[in-house]
Formats: C-alpha cells, sequence, structure tokens
C-alpha cells in the first residue's frame, strides 16, 4: 500500500507524488452577493428626497405636542404609551435634535430599508426549502431581489416612510418579518435556540409598537406549516414551546392598555375599537370590502394617492354586495390553497392576516389609510412576480447558460418597473415637503374631506399670527379671511364638526366678529360640551364684548371642566374685579397662585385687588413678589408703580 502512486492524470509531467503541489482554486466573485447593495441603493434613491418633509396631520400630536418624547427618561413616563417602543424612537430623535426634521426622516428610511433587506433574506431562503427548491431553487437570489427592491421603491410605501408618526407601521413591518425569518433560520442553523430567541424578542418588541403585530404568532404557526413541518404533530414537537412563548407575547397589548381599549365599549370618545360611536363592528366589516379593493388597485396602479381619504362608511348594496363577492371568493380561494399547503395560500393569507386588524369587525375611525397597505403589498408583489416567473417557465424553460429573447423582455419591464415607481415615489415625496401643500393635495383629490380644510385653515391662522407678530398687519388679515373661510369649508361637509367651530370662533375673535364667534363657540359646545378650550375662549369673547355675567359663568364652567387651568382662575379673578365683586376675585386669584406660586401676573392682579378692599400690606407684598418671579417688561414696570405707590400710602397712614 505504502508504494501506491498519487493518481495525477490530469498532470501527466507532475509525476512526483512528493513534490506535487496542490492546484489552487482561483478565487470567485459571486455576484449575488452584491444583491442586498441593490435594494439599499434603490431605497437611497426612491427616498433621497424625502428628507426636509414636514410635519404632518398626527405628527402634530404625537411628535410636536407630544410631553413624553421631550426626555428618554425616566424611561416609566417614556414607554407609558400604547406604542411605547415608537415613543421611544421619538425620544431619542428628540434628544439629538429637537424638532429637526433631518434626524426623524433618516430614522424612518433606515427601518424601512432594513425591512426590506430582511425581506430579501426571507424571500431567498423560503424559495430554496424543500418543497420549492426545485422550481425555484437557481432564481431564487433574483426574484427575492427583484420582490424586496419593487416593495422598497413603491410609492404606496410614503406614507409609512416620508409620513413621519407612520414609522410605527414600517417598524411593526420590520419586527414581523423578523420572527418569521429567525425561526426560518433557527429551523436550519446549527445554534437554533439564538435565533428562536432573536423570534421571541422581535415578536415582544412588534407588540410594543402597534397592534397590527397581533397576527404575527398565527403568521408564523402558518409559515412553519406550510414550508418547514411535514405535519402539525412535528411542527409542535420541534416548536411547540417556541409559538407558546410568541403567543406570550399578547400579553404586552393588555400591559400597554390596547387590548382594554379596543375591547371597551364604554368609552364614548374612543376612535378605534368597540367604543366607537361612528360605525357597528357590521357597518365596518362592509365597508372594508371596498377598501380592500382600494388597497389593491393602488398596490398594482399606485394612483391618485391620499393622505386623508375621509372613507365614508357603506350604505348601500352597491358599495357592500360587488366588493364583497369579490373579496369573498378570494377568501374561498386562499383557504383551499392553504389547506392545500400550498406557498400561494400562505402568501395571500398573509394580506389578509396582516389587515384583520384594522379591516375586520373592529371599527375604526378612518377605515381606509395607506400605510396599513406597508407589509400586505410584499405579499402582493410576491405573488405577482414568482407567479410570472412560473409562467414565464412554462412559456419558454430556462436552458442552462442561455438567456432568450423573451426573457431579456422581462428583465426590461422589471427596469422600467422600477424606475417608473422610483419616479413616482419621489413626487409623492415632495407632497410632504410642506403641510400647505399636503392639505392643498387632499382637497384636490378628496374635495368633502372635511378634515382637510380644517387642516389648511389651521396653518393659515398659525400663518396669520406669525405675520401678526411680525408687524405685517395686511398679510396677516388676509390669512384670517382664509383660515376663516377653510374652517367653514369643512363645516360644510361636516356640520357636526366640533373641532371645525372652535377653529371657526378663533378666526373670527381675530377678525373682530366677536358675536359670530360666540355663536361658534357655542355650536362647538353643543357637539362636545367638556371642550375646555372652546370653553375658556367663549369666556374671554363674552369678556371682550361687556358680557361679564356670562363671562364669569363660562369661566366657572371652564374651570368645572379643568380645574388646574391657571389663566381661566386669572381671567375669572379679573371679570369678578370689573363687577366690583373683589372678595371672589381675590379668592380666584389665590387658586391661581395655589396652583403656581410663582406666577407673576397673578400676584400682580391679585395685589390691585388687595388695593382696593384696603389691604395695602398685602398688596405691597404681592407687587415684590411679582417682581421676584421673572416678571414680562410690561408687569415690572406696572408692579414697580404700584409698589411705590403703596408704599407711599402706607408712609402717609403712619404720619
Amino acid at each position: 500500500m505504502g508504494g501506491r502512486k498519487l493518481r495525477n492524470e490530469g498532470h501527466p509531467k507532475q509525476s512526483n507524488p512528493t513534490t506535487a503541489q496542490p492546484t489552487a482554486r482561483p478565487m470567485m466573485f459571486d455576484a449575488r452577493s452584491l444583491l442586498p447593495l441593490i435594494i439599499i441603493v434603490a431605497g437611497f434613491i426612491a427616498y433621497g428626497n424625502s428628507f426636509s418633509g414636514d410635519f404632518v396631520l398626527d405628527d402634530g400630536k404625537h411628535i410636536v405636542n407630544n410631553p413624553r418624547i421631550r426626555e428618554v427618561t425616566p424611561l416609566a413616563n417614556t414607554l407609558g404609551g400604547r406604542r411605547p417602543l415608537v415613543d421611544l424612537s421619538l425620544a431619542l430623535n428628540y434628544r439629538s435634535g429637537k424638532l429637526d426634521r433631518t434626524g426623524y426622516h433618516v430614522f424612518n428610511l433606515a427601518v424601512h430599508l432594513l425591512a426590506g433587506l430582511v425581506l430579501f433574506g426571507l424571500i431567498r431562503r423560503t424559495l430554496v426549502t424543500e418543497n420549492l427548491r426545485t422550481q425555484y431553487g437557481d432564481a431564487a437570489p433574483r426574484l427575492a431581489v427583484i420582490i424586496a427592491t419593487l416593495w422598497i421603491v413603491h410609492p404606496l410605501q410614503t406614507q409609512s416612510v416620508t409620513y413621519l408618526i407612520q414609522r410605527a407601521e414600517s417598524m411593526t413591518g420590520l419586527f414581523y418579518l423578523l420572527v418569521v425569518y429567525a425561526i426560518l433560520r433557527g429551523a436550519h442553523g446549527r445554534y437554533p435556540w439564538i435565533w428562536y430567541t432573536i423570534a421571541v424578542l422581535s415578536c415582544a418588541a412588534g407588540m410594543g409598537t402597534k397592534a397590527v403585530m397581533v397576527t404575527a404568532p398565527l403568521a408564523a404557526v402558518l409559515y412553519d406549516r406550510v414550508f418547514l413541518s411535514r405535519s402539525l404533530v412535528e411542527l409542535l414537537r420541534r416548536r411547540g414551546v417556541l409559538y407558546a412563548l410568541l403567543m406570550s407575547t399578547w400579553l404586552i397589548l393588555g400591559l400597554t392598555g390596547v387590548l382594554g381599549g379596543v375591547l371597551s365599549s364604554a368609552n364614548k370618545t374612543a376612535t378605534v375599537g368597540f367604543g366607537y360611536r361612528g360605525a357597528t363592528g357590521w357597518e365596518y366589516l362592509q365597508t372594508q370590502a371596498g377598501v380592500f379593493l382600494h388597497y389593491f388597485r393602488l398596490a398594482t396602479w399606485p394612483q391618485p394617492l391620499c393622505l386623508d381619504y375621509g372613507w365614508k362608511t357603506a350604505h348601500n348594496a352597491w358599495q357592500v354586495v360587488v366588493p364583497g363577492f369579490a373579496i369573498l371568493i378570494a377568501l374561498y380561494f386562499t383557504i383551499q390553497a392553504i389547506l392545500r399547503r400550498s406557498p400561494t395560500g400562505f402568501t395571500a393569507v398573509i394580506f389578509f392576516l396582516v389587515l384583520s386588524p384594522t379591516s375586520s369587525i373592529i371599527p375604526v375611525k378612518d377605515p381606509a389609510f395607506e400605510h396599513r397597505m406597508y407589509l400586505p403589498l410584499a405579499a402582493i408583489i410576491t405573488l405577482l412576480v414568482v407567479g410570472g416567473h412560473a409562467i414565464l417557465r412554462l412559456m419558454n424553460p430556462i436552458r442552462q447558460g442561455r438567456d432568450t429573447y423573451l426573457h431579456k423582455l422581462v428583465l426590461a419591464v422589471i427596469i422600467v418597473t422600477s424606475i417608473i415607481l422610483v419616479t413616482e415615489t419621489r413626487r409623492r415625496n415632495t407632497d410632504y415637503h410642506n403641510a400647505a401643500t399636503m392639505w392643498a393635495d387632499v382637497i384636490v383629490k378628496c374635495p368633502k374631506q372635511a378634515r382637510a380644510h380644517l387642516g389648511l385653515g389651521t396653518l393659515f391662522f398659525e400663518q396669520a399670527k406669525i405675520e401678526r407678530a411680525a408687524g405685517n398687519a395686511d398679510n396677516a388679515n388676509r390669512n384670517f379671511v382664509r383660515a376663516e373661510r377653510s374652517f367653514k369649508s369643512a363645516i360644510k361637509y361636516r356640520p357636526k364638526y366640533a373641532d371645525a367651530q372652535y377653529n371657526l370662533g378663533n378666526a373670527q375673535v381675530e377678525l373682530g366678529k366677536l358675536n359670530e364667534a360666540v355663536n361658534s363657540f357655542r355650536r362647538s359646545l353643543q357637539l362636545k360640551s367638556r371642550y375646555s378650550k372652546c370653553q375658556y375662549n367663549l369666556a374671554n369673547a363674552l369678556k371682550k364684548l361687556g358680557r361679564l355675567d356670562e363671562a364669569v359663568a363660562a369661566y366657572r364652567r371652564t374651570l368645572d371642566i379643568k380645574p388646574d387651568k391657571i389663566a381661566a382662575h386669572i381671567n375669572l379673578g379679573n371679570t369678578l374685579k370689573a363687577q366690583g365683586k373683589l372678595d371672589e376675585a381675590i379668592a380666584a386669584y389665590h387658586e391661581a397662585l395655589r396652583l403656581n406660586p410663582n406666577y407673576a401676573n397673578a400676584h400682580l392682579n391679585l395685589g390691585s385687588a388687595l388695593i382696593q378692599v384696603g389691604r395695602l400690606r398685602e398688596a405691597a407684598k404681592e407687587f415684590r413678589l411679582t417682581l421676584e418671579n421673572k416678571p414680562t417688561d410690561r408687569q415690572k414696570i406696572v408692579a414697580k408703580r404700584a409698589l411705590s405707590a403703596t408704599l407711599d400710602q402706607l408712609r402717609a397712614a403712619k404720619e
């Protein structure tokens, strides 16, 4: 055996085995490693012009005026809302750049790109699983990058990426994809427990981001049954504990108050859940049939896109029966396919499953919003791309090392489609650059959307106040008139719109139309009786008109609703003082100072009232406290003069 010669048939000249060197294989560059870069570059091109996008719609409530995001610590305060991880991300943005919108946009795009990369990995690895490897294995990287790229650059995604607060949707989408991807990796990896831990943590993070994550454990089980396990018994034996842990993350929805808010029917001001009074569960479900078809149309032809549709509840057979019949047929074939463990069935189920929390029997104030299609869009694109590939194989089987004209044509179509989608996404991003432009865009596409008219009017009103502060009285007046006109349009299309009536009253006050303003405020209060801001502004308008008894009553009603409103206590005191009711006025000022002992204006007004009842020493003390508590320049001048005059009176009394 020791004399056995080494075979070297490929190199006859190299006969000495002791001197033979192994043939070095040249380093081969695998172009497939660059495929993720295509996704990243396409995403940057599509959203490169999004970073100057303005705060719009709910951004004001959740970012600009959200006290929870002002400080990252204490965490208990930051994480105290129903979407704690969203608030935490906003708090980090606020800490690094206050209200500089660039940082918020960078974060949103980063989340979107990460989600695209996870989708790429999930599709690529799914297509080489046992049941799909023969049909799609060679094409898996190409198909995955096509799907992920089209999904990344699709203009329907702009509402989840460029509309800042809707990072909640893209973050949830990322966590949702990570759950399934981690299970796939764990099923085929050497250290499955690492991947399964990632799956559980991702699921928990998603539950702390948005309630639509509730379906992720179910989606994970379905994925396992279709692509990884031969039977339900095998699934439970191998990963039963994992799925129990995933389902245990539903508890987070209870801890954050989401579950209670959805199930409660007692909250009359609810905008989501069974407490919402705008529609019953059955009416809402009927409406969603038309919404589903609208979503599918936007996925295949994303025009026109609208920030705020103001979708109405379906009330006639045409709005319910026709779209409902189409959806029932789609559901029937989807269920049949999933019962056969069909990959197509699973993809279709994901479309319905992800939309189910906002498109089923749980009423939501806004039946249709484009950001809800963030993850379902991936299902539609996957069906179209993979289905198209299967048809192409049937029409013209791929031959080894040879591209046919048909395949070149398909590649050209994909490239052209991507360019069109990128172009439209960039154009749509420009609509977010200015809030006024966005609201005007909504009005063009949905002229009867009252909230858009209210939003545009609010912007005119705020601009008018800026112009007035800058001394541009004519420009300010023009904008107040525009604001009044917009608020009236909102009321025209939604007569029972308390916020529009309130804002109309504010504009009329600025235009000097005090009697009209009083009527507007009262109409608002008829619709929303405990509207403290409206009650307070009504009281101010009545005071300006000299209707002091009515003003006092309105201030007292304001304080019944909001007892800690210091300005209402002070203005109540001022009005009572004007009526000569000095003891009551002094009591009102004392209550204001109980709430804030360092309020300079309250000390000043209290001192003035005390002088009128002859309590000079107490008045002098209040004037001194005025000067000690950072008064305005005007308050400082008044307090100094009043203090000097009071001290003179005290000295004269001694003499």
